[in-house]
């Protein structure tokens, strides 16, 4: 139960630090209510369903905590990340600010910032509204710590629009790229250390974000398209893919890019120097389908020691972010808040932002006093009897939350459980990090 209690103290400690953004203390109540709701094993995190296991008698509370209570939702969310920040930071020099966007499928055409678009949760272009989310990513964990939701540039070109969507008159247009930047400058301007960015093609492709990272003494590492194109100490100028074909073999080094739940995700790695110095083309192949390259553009700030391990685990950072949509849609109600105007719609998302935070933060604690279980050294070899626990994740520490909420005659069937998965959790893990090695060894 000293995870229960931990995630019960960091909920509490995260509730106080936001009742300054409110100016009443009926609204903090319900927002530590909301929280709780979305930290349950709920559904559908709605209003209703919410309300209801908060024990009121209607949806209205929780309807007037998004809508119409009064609140700085651009306040609490940065006392959000500031709380994740203090808690996850990291000495390595390792820490990574993490651009993404995610998407949520909307129905009609009254919802802020909804339109036709890829949304990647639907994998293909539907009617969707989409956030870009940063990433705050440690050796220590990772948690969302900021958001903006994209708004099409025709929904802030007419009063009538932008009032029947509740759109800020403040609000500008903005591209996905320009929105990761504002995120990016603000925990800047806050002092808060951010050594490396990373993001994918979308992000890459902006020269934007690239020069505010130069400006500001931050390396980068995003990833870009085949036909990026990149000058060599030569001189000479060509598409990415074609440096591609210059690399000899004895060039590609196998690095691991971070630990996974299946082991070390290692790739064969080649780093390219461009003519400036301080950028370099790091190129990635997957170990068992060679075609499935991945291209990214680095830049190292001066005075910064480089090497291909440490671009490698940058780069392995940015499926972090991925596994902040996973945990936010699939444990928090990412996507289930049934708003449609602008301020609503950010109010959910922020509460959505504590609760992983929660989480987030509760588990890296644990994980400090539960080290992994030893993983195979070879292929062949067979498991221990007893594989011992995998170290808490964020799911579990919410699962260990919503006992400490229940009946006491439940609390001892759900720390069995508890047990249990991370006992099969353990089990799987050391096969799939044999799996592992044996791919490994027959790697050309």
């Amino acid at each position: 139960m000293v995870g229960a209690r931990l995630a019960r103290e960091k909920r509490n400690h995260l509730t106080g630090l936001l009742a300054a953004h409110f100016t009443r203390r009926e609204p903090v109540q319900q927002a530590g209510k909301y929280i709780d709701g979305l930290m349950s094993d709920l559904p559908d995190k709605n209003c209703w369903s919410l309300a209801q296991h908060a024990g009121d008698a209607s949806p209205g509370k929780m309807r007037r905590l998004l809508e119409r209570a009064a609140w700085d939702q651009g306040a609490a969310m940065r006392t959000v990340r500031d709380f994740a920040v203090e808690h996850l930071a990291g000495s390595d020099g390792l820490t990574v600010l993490v651009l993404d966007e995610s998407g949520q499928v909307k129905q009609g055409e009254r919802t802020a910032g909804v339109k036709p678009q890829y949304a990647g949760c639907a994998g293909r272009v539907t009617n969707a509204i989409n956030f870009v989310n940063a990433t705050y990513s440690t050796a220590r964990g990772h948690a969302l710590t900021g958001s903006r939701l994209w708004v099409p540039e025709q929904h802030l070109t007419g009063p009538a629009t932008r009032d029947m969507m509740g759109i800020p008159g403040h609000l500008q247009p903005a591209t996905k790229p320009q929105l990761g930047a504002q995120m990016l400058a603000e925990k800047l301007d806050a002092g808060i250390e951010v050594p490396w960015a990373a993001a994918d093609e979308v992000y890459g492709q902006d020269p934007g974000l690239r020069e505010l990272c130069e400006e500001r003494g931050a390396g980068y590492m995003p990833g870009v398209a085949c036909s990026f194109r990149v000058t060599l100490p030569s001189g000479a100028r060509m598409r990415a893919d074609q440096a591609l074909k210059k690399v000899p073999r004895r060039a590609w080094t196998i690095t691991s890019c971070g630990a996974g739940s299946k082991g070390d995700r290692r790739y064969a790695y080649a780093w390219i120097a461009a003519r400036d110095r301080r950028r370099h083309l790091l190129i990635r192949r997957n170990l068992h389908d060679p075609a499935r390259t991945g291209y990214f553009w680095c830049f190292v700030p001066e005075g910064r020691p480089v090497s291909l391990p440490i671009l490698a685990k940058v780069c392995g950072r940015r499926w972090t972010v991925e596994e902040d949509h996973e945990f936010g849609k699939d444990q928090f109600g990412y996507d289930h808040a049934q708003v449609r105007l602008y301020t609503p719609v950010m109010r959910h998302l922020t509460l959505v932002m504590a609760a992983l935070a929660i989480c987030a933060v509760t588990a890296a604690d644990l994980r400090a006093t539960s080290p992994a279980p030893p993983a195979p050294t070879r292929a062949g070899q067979q498991p221990p009897h007893d594989p011992g626990l995998i170290p808490f994740t964020v799911p579990e520490v919410k699962r260990l939350y919503m006992l400490f909420n229940q009946a006491l005659h439940s609390i001892a069937h759900g720390l069995r459980w508890s047990r249990w998965r991370r006992r099969h959790q353990a089990r799987a893990r050391w096969y799939h990090h044999r799996a592992r090695l044996r791919g490994l060894e027959t790697f050309p």
